[in-house]
C-alpha cells in the first residue's frame, strides 16, 4: 500500500492496476478511448462549422474605422485575420490531414507562410473574404467528414518542420484552437480602439490589458 498523500486518487490507482492485471479491462478502456476520440472529432467539427457565421455576425459591414486598424506597429487588423484564415484555410489544415494519412512521418509539412494573407487579400473587401471563408471551411469540412476517421487514424502521426511528431489528432484539436486563438485576438483588437475613450474604466476591462498572441 502506497504511503499516504492528501491527493492520493484511489480511483485511478485502482484503474492503473485493472489495466496491468487485467487484460479485458485494458481493452474496454481502448475501446472507450476511441469512442472519446471520436466525440471530440465531432465536437472540433462542430466548432469549426461555426465560426464562419461568428466573423460574418460580428463584422460584416462594420466601418473600416474598426475593420482596418490594429494594435499598432506591424499587428494586424480585423481584415488580416479573416485574411488569413482564408489562407491558412486553403494551404494548412485539410493539406497536412491529407499528407499525413498518406504519406506519415515519411514526409514533413510544406513550410506554412503566416503572412501569406498579405499578398492573397490584396484588392479584396471584408465582405469578399468573408464570404471566401465560409466557402472553402464548408468544402473543407464536407472533406474532412467523408474521411470517416477512426481512431487508428487519428493516432496517425506526420512530420511538421519545426514541431517534429504530431499526430493527426493534434492538428485538428489545433485546428479548433486556431479558430479560437483569432476571435480571441479580434475581440482584443477591437477593444483596443476604445482604449482612449474608456477613460478610467480601462483599469477593469481586462481585455484592454490583454498580452495574449500567437508566436510570430
Amino acid at each position: 500500500m502506497p504511503k499516504w498523500h492528501p491527493v492520493w486518487n484511489w480511483k485511478l490507482a485502482t484503474e492503473k492496476a485493472a489495466r496491468r492485471y487485467n487484460p479485458r479491462v485494458w481493452k474496454t478502456t481502448d475501446r472507450e478511448l476511441g469512442t472519446i476520440m471520436e466525440q471530440l472529432l465531432e465536437q472540433t467539427i462542430a466548432l469549426l462549422a461555426r465560426t464562419p457565421a461568428a466573423l460574418n455576425a460580428f463584422l460584416r459591414e462594420l466601418p473600416d474605422s474598426l475593420t482596418r486598424q490594429n494594435e499598432g506597429g506591424d499587428t494586424w487588423s480585423a481584415y488580416d485575420i479573416v485574411g488569413h484564415l482564408v489562407y491558412a484555410e486553403r494551404t494548412d489544415w485539410m493539406p497536412r490531414v491529407k499528407m499525413i494519412l498518406q504519406f506519415g512521418e515519411t514526409r514533413v509539412f510544406e513550410t506554412f507562410d503566416r503572412l501569406g494573407q498579405t499578398r492573397e487579400s490584396r484588392g479584396k473587401s471584408l465582405e469578399k473574404l468573408l464570404d471566401e471563408f465560409a466557402h472553402v471551411r464548408k468544402e473543407n469540412l464536407l472533406e474532412l467528414r467523408a474521411l470517416k476517421l477512426q481512431k487508428l487514424d487519428l493516432d496517425r502521426r506526420g512530420q511538421h518542420p519545426s514541431l517534429g511528431i504530431v499526430t493527426l489528432s493534434q492538428l485538428l484539436a489545433t485546428w479548433a484552437a486556431h479558430d479560437l486563438t483569432h476571435l480571441h485576438q479580434l475581440s482584443r483588437i477591437m477593444a483596443h480602439q476604445y482604449r482612449e475613450a474608456v477613460g478610467p474604466w480601462k483599469a477593469y476591462l481586462g481585455v484592454m490589458n490583454c498580452a495574449g498572441h500567437s508566436s510570430p
